[in-house]
């Protein structure tokens, strides 16, 4: 899975999958270890569910969580405004915008 998560990032791909029961669509922009040692996706969601109810918006999600992980061909242009490259969130980056 984290080769496919940072080739959508290096290739600016939308993903699509399930976490916490919501289906969600997301634009990836940074892919790490957290500061609490998980694998995780700093991701934009553009659609779909979350309990938060921040959609669109900014989450950041636990690989081993995601489920059903699809690569679109619909392309996003870049960084969403409010990203931070090198994310402060993360203490080893995998792959970044």
């Amino acid at each position: 899975m984290n080769q496919v998560i940072c080739q959508a990032i290096r290739e600016r791909k939308v993903l699509s999958f399930t976490y916490d029961d919501f289906p969600r669509v997301v634009e990836p922009h940074c892919h790490g270890v957290s500061t609490a040692g998980n694998s995780v996706l700093r991701c934009y969601q553009t659609s779909g569910g979350s309990s938060s109810g921040k959609v669109p918006g900014w989450h950041m999600m636990k690989t081993d969580k995601i489920i059903g992980l699809t690569v679109s061909e619909t392309v996003f242009t870049g960084p969403r405004d409010g990203y931070k490259k090198d994310d402060k969130g993360m203490s080893t980056i995998y792959e970044q915008l």
